[in-house]
């Protein structure tokens, strides 16, 4: 158990920023306390709702048993059927964009580009990561920001939006980039073949997805932060799945059309992915020029590549496990983005939560009192801390949730509804660990972070979602490897 709260030292330099938010003081922190810039501001708040200075002792001890009534935001505790209804909803939403997404793949795994370039499948997920990382970041920032009452100036609001969504384009740029070559030395390995025109193809795809879904999803995000604020829904509900609900069908649909676009052309002539490629690496400097400019992301350009590149190759894993499991196992591509895109929004939701509720409550550095990085599983899943109230509503959501979404998805991929019963145990079976495994990750990741001095709105998102796409795919393999040995595959009782 975390004692007494740290001493708060010169260094970490917390300094007096602007008295300006409805009446009360905002103290700017970054993202490493001892950066000289900052991006981020905080507000301490005890539980009456007064400031009181950081690094002031709490109002009062808390025991384990209270420790679940503790509200999660730093203000006003929300109530519990409030929470459920903001989560819900963008939830279900979002389980139409995965089972969407699962239906595209579906349905493109037998255009002639994927059947050739089978390196293809290992940027799926990666890309669908990539957007979940970089968009589901900016959607928790913003997020965090606007419950700590900072977009309120127009100006500020702008530079903020300008800044965030630049930094965006700058990460998708280099991240694409990265992923493809990663993709192209996983696919010269597995064929034992080299072909370099595959390799401009397969970046200029990457980049032109990356690029794409992510500039629509930032626009999407901050019109769905500024719409929480004026009808007084927490965003951090709700911004982080709406980031997800297109995000997947479009990222696969984009990467599709585009790949097999690119591949009738290389045919021809390699002049159009050449030209696409000269046209964003042009561009990149003036987003790292527009980022380095804006005070709340210079920090983060510096300091936010790890989780990102960290990601993509975690990620990447799971698209080899993708690669192997399509030529296997009928249905695996369909069902796949529906695990890894549930698993990635609830955990989404709970970090977006738990980040929050730190910017508000604490000071980096210094956990709340009766907080431990590493506590039992059942106290974050079930009962005893402040996370387990939301935790059990996302299992229950999970649960409810892909049972419905295994079923609708089924039945469009079928024409009609095909599951055993024995397939559907196993599916919600494993997307049910799934979750509960990132839940509890999200829980020790976040506070990990926090007593480091990291921000965990730039630093946790991108671990928890690719781990999400890893233990997806994996765990869904298992099931249908599990259900292959007992002849009990998915599909296998379709007429011919």
């Amino acid at each position: 158990m975390v004692g007494a709260p740290d001493v708060v030292k010169p260094s970490d330099k917390v300094e007096a920023y602007s008295p300006h938010v409805n009446g009360n003081p905002i103290f700017t922190i970054s993202d490493e306390i001892s950066s000289p810039d900052s991006g981020f501001t905080m507000a301490s708040i005890n539980s009456n709702g007064d400031l009181k200075s950081p690094g002031s002792p709490p109002d009062k001890k808390i025991t384990e048993a209270d420790a679940e009534k503790q509200p999660l935001s730093g203000k006003k505790e929300e109530r519990w059927w409030n929470t459920l209804m903001q989560v819900a909803v963008p939830f279900f939403i979002a389980g139409c964009g995965t089972i969407g997404a699962g239906l595209v793949l579906g349905s493109v795994r037998n255009w002639e580009v994927f059947q050739v370039v089978k390196a293809i499948f290992v940027l799926v997920p990666s890309l669908s990561g990539l957007k979940g990382n970089l968009d589901m970041c900016l959607a928790s920032r913003l997020s965090t920001q606007a419950n700590l009452g900072n977009m309120v100036s127009p100006r500020e609001v702008i530079s903020m939006v300008v800044g965030n969504i630049s930094l965006v384009q700058v990460q998708a740029i280099v991240a694409a980039t990265v992923v493809s070559m990663f993709a192209v030395i996983v696919n010269t390995i597995v064929d034992k073949a080299f072909n370099g025109d595959y390799v401009l193809l397969l970046i200029a795809s990457a980049i032109f997805t990356a690029t794409t879904t992510c500039f629509v999803l930032d626009f999407v995000m901050v019109m769905v932060i500024f719409g929480s604020q004026k009808f007084k829904v927490n965003p951090d509900n709700v911004a982080t799945p709406l980031a997800a609900s297109i995000g997947d069908i479009v990222s696969n649909s984009v990467l599709a059309v585009t790949a097999q676009y690119m591949f009738e052309q290389i045919k021809i002539s390699l002049w159009q992915p050449i030209a696409l490629l000269c046209v964003y690496y042009s561009l990149l400097p003036i987003w790292v020029f527009i980022v380095w400019k804006n005070k709340y992301t210079k920090t983060v350009l510096t300091t936010g590549w790890t989780p990102v590149i960290s990601a993509l190759f975690i990620s990447g894993i799971g698209g080899i496990v993708l690669d192997q499991a399509v030529e296997q196992y009928q249905g695996y591509e369909v069902f796949q983005p529906i695990v890894n895109g549930i698993g990635g929004n609830l955990v989404c939701v709970q970090s977006s939560r738990l980040a929050t509720n730190l910017h508000q409550t604490a000071i980096p550095g210094v956990l709340p009192e009766n907080t431990r990085i590493i506590e039992w599983p059942w106290k974050t899943l079930f009962y005893g801390t402040t996370a387990s109230k939301v935790a059990r509503m996302l299992l229950i959501l999970a649960v409810c949730g892909q049972i419905i979404f295994m079923v609708v998805a089924d039945f469009v991929y079928q024409g009609f509804v095909s599951l055993q019963f024995a397939f559907g145990i196993t599916y919600v079976l494993c997307s049910l660990i799934q979750v509960m495994v990132l839940l509890y990750l999200s829980y020790i990741l976040i506070h990990f972070m926090w007593k480091k001095k990291k921000d965990p709105d730039n630093a946790a998102i991108p671990y928890l979602t690719a781990l999400g796409d890893l233990l997806g795919s994996v765990f869904l393999g298992l099931a249908f490897v599990i259900l292959s040995l007992f002849g009990l595959e998915y599909g296998n009782n379709v007429p011919t």
